[in-house]
């Protein structure tokens, strides 16, 4: 199973300068996806600045955003953005999107929480369509690949139509499971070939974990309590280590950990715990 680590864009008030060296360290350490959380209403940085910031001082690691609200963007200006760090990053990024569910993250006037679903459909149809339009794409531009995460009961059907695989939310693996459980079977039952690729997302605070949970309260606020009250945390060796196996059990491809801190040397301390781990 692959091990990925998050940038640390959606700390709250991060200093966005810090984006570049953790992408860069990161990718030193050895982990395999360098990954966002998106929302616009938060004291962050956007996913496509974060990625682009990573894209231009990474060569190997893979990047994703996990996930970025698609039906908040215009869709065609999106497209565009995402086919230019793919480029950037001669093509290591995986478009990771959801629809959303906060009012206040659509920003954009027109663009609002109603009909998203629907925008959400249109959005994929206008990616792939512009991916592939020489007259506003370089040439070599490749349809990025996609992944979808949510927990809507289309979903699924969305991942099976658009996606190349599921992101789980950053709850825990007993709650997860049925999702990925779904993702598997909904896949084999459309007859598309091989397997969707599954992602878990769990967040960590080794150091100052004091500081990563208020951070984690914080963000998640104004979530569902089915949400905010479950949200996984690793803050030791053995919880990350007991979380990697119970993943592992789930046939899940990649465990990506998303900071509760920008702190660098959190790096090195998860890095730590994944090569013992083997």
């Amino acid at each position: 199973m692959q091990i990925g680590i998050g940038l640390p864009n959606q700390v709250r008030n991060v200093t966005p300068s810090i984006i570049p060296q953790w992408a860069s360290n990161a990718e030193t350490a050895g982990f395999t996806t360098l990954a966002t959380i998106g929302r616009h209403a938060y004291p962050g940085v956007m996913d496509v600045v974060a990625l682009a910031a990573a894209a231009a001082v990474t060569t190997e690691i893979n990047l994703l955003s996990a996930v970025l609200l698609a039906p908040t963007w215009p869709a065609a200006l999106l497209a565009k953005q995402i086919a230019d760090i793919d480029g950037v990053s001669d093509g290591r990024l995986t478009l990771g999107v959801g629809v959303g569910s906060r009012s206040e993250e659509f920003l954009v006037p027109g663009l609002g929480l109603a009909g998203r679903g629907k925008r959400m459909k249109s959005d994929l149809e206008t990616y792939q369509r512009l991916w592939s339009d020489e007259q506003i794409m370089p040439a070599g531009t490749r349809q990025v690949p996609v992944l979808i995460g949510g927990y809507s009961a289309r979903t699924i059907p969305r991942m099976v139509r658009w996606g190349q695989g599921y992101i789980g939310g950053a709850l825990p693996p007993a709650m997860t499971a049925p999702a990925f459980a779904n993702a598997k079977n909904a896949w084999r039952d459309s007859g598309r070939p091989g397997q969707p690729r599954l992602i878990a997302l769990a967040y960590f605070g080794l150091g100052d974990s004091e500081s990563g949970r208020a951070n984690i309260q914080h963000f998640y606020q104004f979530a569902p309590d089915h949400v905010a009250k479950n949200v996984v945390m690793c803050t030791s060796r053995a919880s990350a280590t007991t979380l990697l196996d119970e993943y592992t059990d789930l046939g899940v491809d990649e465990v990506v950990f998303i900071p509760a801190v920008a702190d660098l040397d959190e790096i090195t301390r998860l890095a730590d715990i994944i090569h013992a781990a083997g």
